[in-house]
């Protein structure tokens, strides 16, 4: 198996890193190996300790390793954030092959020549999403390899982002003595693999409610047209059960992963456990009502926050509607709280 055989993503959360290992055949990419660790050092989805967050860089690509028994060197690395930014461009180039047919180094040129705008000097660009070309004034081209023509032109999203946060990114990915293949805009990518091709063009929402905070991706006619993130996600609630419950973070973590229901009406009664209260060796129980009655709140609050900044990107009526991912969304009832 050679290295060029192999894709490595890297996802750096608030609650977990994770190295994946993608074997490419015949086009398509299996999975072949995952990689977990405990997120240390990220606040919020922020870097706020470089060495912290190289340690559990290292420890999940080297989990992947050792799954799959290969050396890991290079990996493309998952950026997100409120300073990620889109804009439209333009690029035109002449067709450079004598017998007029659009190459590869074409299609290159002409998104290259739509990287050419005037940005910030505390901002840089992360990629560049092509919406359609053009040959010779032809619109609505997707893939103009193979085809004749004189003039190449590309309506295209530049992906921005602050200079700082993507330095950050690739300076702890670098300490862990890894090579950045590339930064991919994790809202994008989740598009591609959440949504459906109808999906994307009649207009979807696609939320990503993780621990430290939640992304919004507005699709429409195909394309990625708006994306913010607010700073809130699982984290909160479960902030709120340590404090409902005068119990420590950690114990609240496990309790919501364990026994955590959003909708109270979706709760259990029978269903009891007890709860080492903070500063003392007392036990107390609870039922997952009373656990619901703290998390569901907070789950609407979320969804209410959500709902405000779709409206403030002046995308509240889409066909699609919203559709739901990220780890948060894995709690019982957050289905039900959402369309209630």
């Amino acid at each position: 198996m050679s290295n060029n055989d192999i894709i490595v993503s890297l996802d750096i959360g608030t609650s977990k890193v994770r190295a994946i290992i993608g074997e490419v055949v015949n086009g398509t990419i299996n999975i072949i190996g995952v990689g977990s660790a405990e997120s240390e050092g990220i606040r919020k989805g922020a870097i706020v300790d470089i060495d912290q967050t190289v340690h559990s860089i290292r420890s999940a690509v080297d989990h992947a390793e050792r799954m799959v028994g290969i050396q890991i060197s290079e990996v493309y690395v998952g950026i997100s954030g409120n300073h990620i930014a889109l804009q439209s461009s333009h690029g035109v180039v002449a067709v450079s092959n004598e017998d007029r047919e659009i190459g590869e180094e074409d299609i290159d040129r002409v998104i290259q020549a739509a990287r050419v705008i005037a940005l910030p000097p505390e901002r840089e660009i992360i990629g560049v999403v092509p919406k359609q070309y053009l040959v010779d004034g032809q619109e609505g081209i997707n893939d103009p390899r193979g085809m004749i023509g004189v003039r190449l032109e590309v309506e295209a999203t530049i992906i921005t982002g602050a200079k700082t946060g993507i330095h950050n990114l690739t300076r702890v990915v670098e300490k862990a003595e890894l090579k950045v293949a590339g930064l991919i805009l994790m809202s994008h990518a989740a598009g591609q693999l959440a949504l459906s091709k109808d999906e994307k063009s009649v207009g979807t929402i696609l939320v990503d409610i993780g621990a430290g905070a939640t992304t919004i991706a507005v699709f429409d006619q195909g394309n990625l047209v708006a994306t913010s993130t607010i700073q809130i996600g699982g984290e909160y609630i479960t902030n709120d059960i340590s404090i409902g419950l005068h119990t420590q973070l950690e114990i609240a973590e496990k309790i919501k992963l364990k026994y955590g229901c959003a909708a109270v009406e979706d709760s259990a009664a029978d269903q009891v456990f007890k709860v080492m209260r903070m500063g003392s060796n007392v036990e107390k129980e609870f039922s997952q009502v009373d656990l619901a009655n703290i998390i569901e709140p907070r789950v609407e609050e979320i969804f209410q926050l959500i709902r405000g900044e779709v409206h403030r990107l002046g995308y509240s009526h889409l066909v699609g509607g919203y559709v739901l991912t990220g780890g948060t969304v894995c709690l019982p009832g957050m289905l039900a709280v959402g369309q209630a």
